[in-house]
């Protein structure tokens, strides 16, 4: 209780309840709006609360399962805080320029990508010392390019398991991209965003720097938190230890067991409750 309640003052005190202007406002938004103040938009913090509860718990289980998070906020106020908490937690983050193409292209990006670790690698051995002045100028000024667009998901390879966005409507290309490929997307929408576009919504204030970092702090101590359950669940699986859900069984052994009539472990008072979560499934 006193962990929530410190949140929702850290929250307050960055002022994450100030929404846009009324007349610059998406009515889609209005179920998170709790009043009108000087013809600025208060965003309930009840609801704010509620989404970045949600994501946390999404974004713990989606680590936990093994897949890393992306996280996206290219405008000013946005940038440093990403830097800053994102590799304190091993993720990626994108905070310069998104990339047409990103996900959807991954390809290609991964490909710059290696010619990246060539650059690097030449400047290191060398310093470009073998070329003339105007290649070592052309080489430097791509190392330079493509490290600053693509050096914080250098390490992403593979598709990641959620997004989280700062600003649908700065980061238009990235959601489009995400919901093409069915990446599930957590994002901070100010009263003039689309809830439409995020499949879990945070509604708060996206050009506070302040609120921006409380938020992003929580995330990242969800993405700690699912990292920290992997870890037990691998140790767990090396010493051989059985899980807290039980012993798994094939579809085949399932289905086998429920021709027999033989109900499964811990359901022997509901013999035919496995055959209809296999047929659920």
């Amino acid at each position: 209780m006193a962990e929530a309640t410190s949140l929702v003052q850290d929250l307050i005190d960055a002022g994450i309840h100030y929404g846009q202007r009324s007349s610059n406002w998406n009515p889609k938004m209005s179920p998170f709006i709790y009043g009108k103040r000087n013809g600025i938009h208060i965003i309930d913090i009840k609801e704010t609360v509620k989404g970045l509860l949600l994501a946390k718990r999404y974004i713990t289980r989606v680590v936990s399962d093994g897949k890393d998070v992306c996280f996206i906020g290219t405008k000013r106020q946005a940038k440093s805080v990403l830097d800053e908490r994102v590799p304190q937690v091993g993720m990626h983050r994108v905070t310069e320029r998104w990339l047409g193409g990103t996900l959807t292209n991954f390809r290609t990006i991964r490909q710059r990508l290696k010619r990246l670790e060539e650059l690097e690698k030449i400047e290191a051995e060398t310093n470009f010392a073998g070329y003339s002045k105007k290649m070592e100028s052309q080489l430097r000024r791509e190392l330079k390019k493509i490290k600053r667009n693509l050096d914080g998901i250098r390490a992403m390879d593979k598709l990641p398991g959620a997004m989280v966005i700062i600003d649908v409507r700065k980061e238009h290309t990235a959601v489009a991209e995400a919901r093409k490929l069915g990446i599930p997307t957590i994002c901070l929408l100010d009263t003039d965003g689309d809830p439409d576009l995020a499949d879990i919504a945070i509604p708060g204030n996206d050009d506070s720097m302040r609120s921006i970092d409380v938020i992003i702090r929580e995330l990242c101590k969800a993405v700690a938190d699912g990292k920290q359950n992997r870890e037990l669940k691998e140790h767990a699986d090396s010493a051989g230890q059985p899980s807290a859900e039980g012993p798994r069984r094939s579809r085949r052994a399932q289905f086998r067991a429920d021709d027999a009539g033989t109900p499964s472990e811990g359901d022997e008072a509901r013999p035919a409750a496995s055959a209809e979560r296999v047929q659920a499934e």
